[in-house]
């Protein structure tokens, strides 16, 4: 028993790291409680043991057992600094948000929310301590990619359930199947969200099959890749596929200053190539593709046969279809009936496919008697912007509403921004049931000013530093993988930030300064890794 409570001492947060690296992408979001009435940001399961974990922490750094010292940790403390900065700017000076409990209290779970994030970083810093711990991230990187692709694969061809929080009722839990055209989100709370995710690993596996020489290494790494390539053509995120060429293009950039720029470039060339023509012919990425460069002729002509059709649905079923990529829409698919008449579809934009009313009102319908009189609901339709019809209702979006409104926020006070949670509000009193800017550089920007942008994107430059120097000279083959793998998939994530909110998106988040634990923890350990290898 004293031997099993010292083994449990020293590699506490080793495997509290592997819990939480498998749990958090695996587990739906699911909520547990909520802390602000009517919003869509729920207190779940992940925030208990996250809490936990960086309570164990905590223990383990007063027991000198464990340390926050990292190049990371004097930027982080700054850019928390300057969030909690911005918001009692925003509460005293710009005043965009109120003295009023619920948005004080909404303000600072955004800011919790950004402690919560870099906990990880912390947790997993000191979870791994040799190569041994690298080796074994990398085996459960593949189980956890081999368990979302298969649960989102049953999500598109099996009509397995959808657990979604892209509003304020589907993220109370409520289970949801896919319809025809909707994007695959797998266990993540929508579908933008799995393929950033789906961009990291994408590139880790890239490497791995690549560059191991093992034929029974380079197997598997090539079956998960292939499981989470079809997977990201699934979820239907065009930004993220640009951000995945893009992370390809890097990777096989740095990778090359090992193996030489003829094995890079052949293998570049070739796995774009094939990217591309997956893409093109299979799935419906291809469609969005086509919509947004205006060349739907083209996708029609050479459009292949799906391979697998899905199953009937259920006899009692919700369908979620994401028309909005913000605003998914409920529909009864059990006689598979939309809620109003189809219109064609020339008259509805490039990326709409069913015309869902806006809502309903009562109308008083007079008969000849007064008794005769009825209550009937009239249909509220549906309007939609110039952009709208010109670039698709994803694009339109965020040209009409979200970065026009993050940039007001800036120009409210360009130093500190006008606080977190506040760039979705048309009024200062106005209590918004979410937050979304669709581009996360606008979103620093507006909600805290100059100051949080470069404070904020410096922690990610400075581990991209790190990364670089301890690439150039390092010599063990995983840990060049993980180097070269790391300063790849974050370049693609800074590319993806440029139309979703990649470093705001939990699991995201969470998995992202958890890697980058394990990239610092290799780098200034380097060392001691070396005497384990």
């Amino acid at each position: 028993m004293t031997k099993l409570l010292k083994w449990l001492d020293k590699n506490i947060l080793t495997f509290i790291s592997f819990l939480l690296f498998l749990f958090i992408p695996l587990y739906p979001k699911l909520p547990l409680m909520e802390l602000i009435p009517g919003y869509i940001v729920r207190v779940r399961l992940e925030d208990i043991f996250v809490l936990l974990a960086f309570f164990v922490l905590i223990v383990q750094v007063i027991r000198k057992k464990a340390t926050l010292k990292s190049a990371l940790f004097w930027p982080i403390v700054i850019y928390l600094t300057i969030g909690l900065l911005s918001g009692l700017s925003a509460i005293f000076i710009t005043r965009t948000v109120p003295l009023d409990k619920w948005h004080i209290l909404k303000l600072s779970l955004h800011w919790l929310r950004r402690v919560e994030y870099f906990s990880l970083f912390f947790i997993f810093y000191n979870g791994i301590k040799s190569l041994k711990d690298v080796k074994t991230f990398f085996i459960l990187s593949a189980l956890l990619m081999m368990l979302i692709a298969v649960y989102g694969y049953g999500q598109k061809y099996l009509y397995w359930p959808v657990f979604s929080t892209m509003n304020r009722e589907f993220s109370k839990g409520v289970r949801l199947y896919l319809t025809e055209h909707a994007r695959v989100p797998s266990t993540f709370g929508g579908h933008y969200d799995l393929a950033a995710f789906l961009v990291i690993f994408l590139t880790l596996f890239a490497a791995l099959f690549t560059f191991l020489k093992k034929k029974q290494l380079k197997i598997p790494a090539l079956i998960v890749f292939a499981a989470a390539y079809w997977l990201l053509i699934l979820s239907g995120s065009r930004t993220s596929f640009i951000a995945y060429l893009a992370g390809l293009t890097f990777l096989f950039f740095f990778l090359a200053w090992k193996k030489g720029w003829f094995w890079g470039l052949s293998r570049w060339s070739g796995l774009v190539v094939l990217s591309l023509i997956v893409m093109i012919f299979f799935g419906d990425l291809s469609d969005r593709f086509a919509h947004l460069l205006k060349l739907p002729e083209f996708r029609e002509k050479y459009k292949l046969d799906r391979l697998v059709q899905p199953l009937k649905p259920p006899p009692v079923s919700i369908g979620f279809q994401p028309v909005d990529e913000n605003i998914p829409l409920v529909m009864d698919i059990t006689d598979e009936r939309p809620l109003t008449k189809k219109p064609s579809q020339a008259e509805l934009p490039p990326d709409v496919y069913e015309d869902i009313p806006d809502g309903y009102e009562e109308v008083t319908v007079s008969g000849e008697l007064e008794a005769s009189s009825s209550i009937q609901k009239k249909i509220i339709s549906r309007t939609f912007s110039e952009n709208a019809y010109k670039y698709g209702l994803s694009v339109a979006i965020r040209l009409d509403a979200l970065w026009p409104r993050a940039i007001q926020g800036f120009l409210k006070n360009p130093l500190l921004g006008s606080g977190y949670s506040t760039l979705t509000k048309e009024t200062m009193i106005q209590f918004t049931e979410a937050e979304s800017t669709d581009n996360d550089y606008l979103r620093a920007l507006g909600e805290t000013g100059i100051l949080g942008f470069v404070s904020f994107f410096s922690i990610i430059i400075i581990a991209l530093k790190k990364a670089w120097q301890a690439l150039r000279k390092e010599k063990n083959q995983l840990l060049i993988l993980l180097e070269a793998s790391f300063i790849a998939f974050t370049l693609a994530l800074l590319i993806n930030a440029l139309y979703i909110d990649v470093f705001e998106a939990s699991k995201v988040a969470f998995v992202f300064w958890a890697l980058a634990g394990v990239l610092l923890a290799g780098v200034e350990k380097r060392k001691t890794f070396s005497q384990s290898s």
